[in-house]
């Protein structure tokens, strides 16, 4: 079991389980279903909960024995009630969620994991720090912002930042796009819609500030085939918790894609409105692998990309003189044609969340670069 009595974020040891856990996944969408997946496939006792148990089902696939429950993720008696005996909860839902099912957590003395944080009492300090104290009280471990981006993403900053001795600015830049006659949810549709209608954290100058939506457009380079394309600032996680485990002095996160290019054009349209809610036409529900296998036979949906990359500017010291250096990390992902090429029909976005975060839980060992979430804590006091 975990060696010690820490709740821990994102960078660098190896926390210790049993090789067979029992692990319940809360949301199994398009993300949840294939993580499930992927961990049963490692050889832990796997079973989820959702609010549609008969729309999961249609996502584990028919063949799937993993057992689906109806769970309300508002309801914090039903999560416990659902997730039983088991050693580490996940939360594959929304992240609105976050915290009721860390609280699941705590009731049941589980280890925790999730994908994302909400960021709605303080846009700079994820509301998962507020739980600390009653982990490290229960000797269990939490992991927080574990998917592609955030998560992957803040390895390749650590893994970089541990090769110089001062880092001044990272700068993160995704790509997301998809070749379709309509719009399609890579992703929630709920974290999709929640990051069009939020201000863009920024750390600049060692202070964190709000920026102005779709702004600051630049031209970026990413790796072939993707090539030269527009990117601007987004509402990414990695602002508001990197900057409590690496002193640095800017970071900002951009996006490029067709689909980011869509987004900012209905904002300008003035479609976009929190007032408003959701727009299902624009925002639609994540489409199961039996649709998005229709979508593919009928030509509406051809292709899909995903890409990232963490480019750190810092000073590695000298006897006599410092040397600044950039160091580039790019990761990409399979495209929507090489996933159903393995016999799957999900996003890249996804699958690639599922597959890192299956990647922190690992074999038998709940694998990750972490940092005490407490010296991050109080670091930003």
């Amino acid at each position: 079991m975990y060696r010690g009595a820490l709740l821990d974020w994102l960078f660098w040891c190896v926390i210790e389980f049993r090789s067979r856990m029992r692990i319940f996944i809360l949301g199994a969408g398009a993300t949840g279903s294939l993580l499930a997946q992927l961990l049963e496939r490692q050889g832990h006792v796997v079973w989820c909960g959702d609010r549609d148990p008969e729309r999961a089902r249609r996502f584990l696939g028919k063949k799937s024995i993993i057992p689906v429950a109806a769970v309300n993720a508002r309801n914090l008696r039903g999560i416990v009630r659902a997730a039983g005996d088991s050693e580490l909860i996940i939360n594959a839902t929304a992240s609105v969620f976050n915290e009721i099912v860390l609280r699941a957590a705590l009731r049941l003395r589980a280890h925790y994991l999730d994908l994302s944080s909400h960021l709605t009492r303080n846009p700079f300090k994820p509301e998962q720090f507020r739980y600390v104290g009653k982990f490290s009280e229960k000797h269990r471990v939490a992991l927080i912002n574990t998917g592609a981006a955030p998560g992957l993403t803040n390895l390749l900053v650590k893994r970089a930042a541990e090769l110089l001795d001062e880092v001044l600015s990272v700068q993160i830049r995704l790509y997301e796009s998809s070749e379709s006659d309509d719009p399609i949810s890579q992703w929630s549709p709920e974290v999709s819609f929640d990051e069009a209608i939020s201000q863009p954290r920024i750390y600049r100058h060692k202070k964190f500030r709000l920026a102005k939506r779709f702004s600051e457009l630049e031209k970026f380079r990413f790796p072939e085939p993707i090539g030269e394309t527009r990117v601007l600032l987004a509402a990414q996680d990695e602002v508001a918790t990197l900057p409590y485990a690496i002193p640095m002095r800017d970071l900002d996160v951009k996006i490029g894609g067709n689909e980011f290019d869509r987004l900012r054009r209905w904002h300008k349209q003035g479609k976009l409105s929190k007032s408003r809610g959701i727009p299902r036409q624009r925002f639609p529900e994540t489409s199961s692998p039996k649709k998005i296998a229709a979508l593919i036979r009928r030509g509406v949906l051809q292709n899909a990309r995903f890409a990232a990359a963490v480019l750190v500017r810092g000073l590695k010291h000298g006897r006599k003189e410092d040397q600044e250096l950039l160091i580039r990390s790019d990761a990409s992902f399979p495209t929507l044609y090489q996933i159903r090429r393995q016999g799957r029909f999900t996003t890249p976005v996804a699958y690639a969340t599922a597959h890192v975060a299956a990647l922190f839980v690992g074999e038998g060992r709940l694998q990750a670069g972490l940092v005490r979430l407490q010296d991050m804590a109080h670091g930003g006091e």
